[in-house]
């Protein structure tokens, strides 16, 4: 069974965003993602999980605009993991990011951050200057 966290009051931030998101990875052996969807005051009005496989997660782009439109969120914020160890984002995972922020701001959408986690490390797109 896998890890349900209750939605937080808000996510504030990267080091909210990374400390709300650091255990919905704990124990995993394959790739997963989870979306927080915000409204204007980044409190969480939806969060949702998509699995993945042992060393890739798809990043399903439609989905998360049909959820931002559905529950009318001003804003997301990405979290996914990689097992291998190693939190850096690899170039899929900057390729897809660029691809989901067109998407986004073709509806007003915010992408605030992509995290990625291994292990106790996690990576900021925003603090790395790819957002």
């Amino acid at each position: 069974m896998r890890y349900q966290p209750a939605l937080p009051a808000t996510l504030a931030g990267s080091h909210a965003a990374r400390a709300f998101f650091a255990d919905c990875f704990a124990g995993l052996t394959s790739e997963a993602l989870w979306v927080a969807h915000l409204d204007n005051n980044t409190r969480c009005i939806h969060l949702s999980h998509h699995p993945g496989a042992e060393a890739m997660v798809e990043l399903p782009i439609r989905q998360i605009i049909a959820d931002a439109v559905r529950y009318g969120s001003t804003g997301i914020v990405l979290a996914h993991n990689h097992p291998s160890g190693d939190a850096r984002p690899s170039a899929s995972d900057r390729a897809a990011t660029r691809r989901l922020a067109c998407a986004a701001e073709a509806i007003d959408l915010t992408l605030l951050d992509h995290l990625v986690f291994a292990g106790s490390e996690c990576s900021s797109f925003r603090r790395l200057g790819l957002l």
